[in-house]
């Protein structure tokens, strides 16, 4: 393999939209123009001696892909550059990204904090996995920071937090609880899957890791499952890459591979999205069946002051209830013609989910209702098609919602 020539400065001088297509690059003796796939399991070495200095890092080159792998590593440094970290390093779900960011700095004895107002399987990591290890849990409001200060203790060694929130588009204000979590000397993890890498830059506001499911706006076509990690040279380096190293939720060189296609027109993309999900929710909050629509770009949000701070556009997903309930959902759903009913968000085809029945499922009610999710509540992730087209789906549903 050889590295791309460009030097660091010039790379350093690239918008976003550039280190996206020419970042990380590395190539081969072929010099191929797209990145190279390397479905490989191991390497072989020169020689004995070599193959001992790999494994004594003793000098560079790759030894088993459960490791590291060449297009695996393109993939990573493109991450970092767009992210502006030291150091990334990819897993093969974004729940393996959540798990492994937590798990490789937390131990018997420790605390967590974290919002509420989280995904499904998030909670399950904070709530029910981390004490079966001697982690102690504790969750908040997370648009309080009086709730994080108080929840503060002396073994507190992590917070973890969305911003925005699934579904329920709650902001965290990064700076702030950042600024309690450092005083504490605990880490702030923070999962930007909502926001993307290009609307919201964490580490900018004090966090101290990123995590990413790389399945949603990254790949962005429902193709392949993935997750990022980036923080610290120091944090991968001491904690992270021997935590991956040796439990082994690798990232596939292929989904690698497909990640990165999906990086060249990620800003394109979301660009687009936000365009259209703008539309679609001032379309939503005009219908007599909307109770409530929720969107970061909207000045009737809750927290907007707080999302034009921190974040330089709206994201795609928008979460309104209707009235009915369950029922009225339900039906709402099933009218559907062009919008796709799935649990996943970020792809090019517009996606719907009734959170209270598939990623929050297991919350009881009261945590359901804790949260605001109700049983009218939906998920809406905006694609790429027309808007209008959009926009004549969902009014042919909220009619086939009211009749009942």
């Amino acid at each position: 393999m050889t590295d791309t020539p460009h030097t660091v400065d010039a790379i350093e001088a690239w918008s976003p939209e550039t280190r996206l297509v020419h970042g990380g690059t590395m190539r081969s003796g072929f010099a191929e123009t797209s990145e190279a796939l390397f479905l490989t399991q191991s390497y072989v070495y020169a020689s004995a001696e070599q193959a001992e200095e790999r494994f004594k890092s003793e000098s560079g080159g790759f030894i088993y892909s459960r490791y590291a792998n060449p297009t695996v590593a393109m993939f990573e440094e493109r991450m970092r550059l767009l992210e502006g970290a030291e150091a990334a390093r990819a897993t093969a779900t974004g729940m393996a990204a959540v798990t492994s960011a937590l798990l490789c700095v937390l131990k018997a004895g420790d605390h967590i904090v974290a919002a509420r107002a989280l995904f499904g399987s998030c909670r399950y990591v904070v709530e029910d996995l981390c004490p079966r290890f001697g982690i102690a849990s504790t969750l908040v409001d997370g648009r309080d920071m009086n709730a994080w200060q108080k929840a503060v203790r002396p073994n507190t060694k992590a917070f973890f937090f969305e911003t925005p929130a699934n579904p329920t588009l709650d902001l965290v204000d990064i700076s702030a609880v950042a600024e309690i979590a450092h005083a504490a000397g605990a880490l702030v993890v923070v999962d930007n899957v909502f926001a993307t890498p290009m609307l919201q830059k964490p580490l900018k506001h004090g966090a101290d890791i990123v995590v990413y499911s790389a399945t949603k706006h990254i790949d962005g076509q429902g193709r392949c499952l993935g997750g990022v990690v980036l923080g610290s040279a120091a944090y991968v380096k001491d904690h992270l890459h021997n935590f991956l190293k040796h439990t082994g939720p690798s990232l596939s060189p292929f989904n690698a591979w497909v990640m990165l296609k999906g990086l060249e027109t990620l800003p394109l993309r979301v660009r687009a999205q936000c365009e259209s999900a703008t539309r679609i929710a001032d379309h939503l909050a005009g219908r007599p069946e909307a109770k409530r629509v929720l969107f970061c770009g909207r000045e009737d949000h809750p927290q907007a002051a707080l999302a034009r701070r921190q974040m330089t556009g709206p994201g795609q997903v928008v979460t309104f209830e209707i009235e009915g309930g369950k029922p009225a959902a339900f039906r709402f759903l099933n009218a559907l013609r062009l919008i796709k009913i799935s649990n996943n968000l970020g792809d090019a085809k517009s996606l719907v989910t009734h959170p209270a029945t598939t990623t929050h499922q297991r919350l009881k009610p009261e945590a359901r209702a804790e949260l605001g999710i109700s049983d009218g509540a939906l998920r809406l992730s905006v694609g790429l098609e027309a808007w209008v087209d959009l926009a004549a789906d969902i009014d042919a549903a909220l009619a086939a919602s009211n009749i009942g």
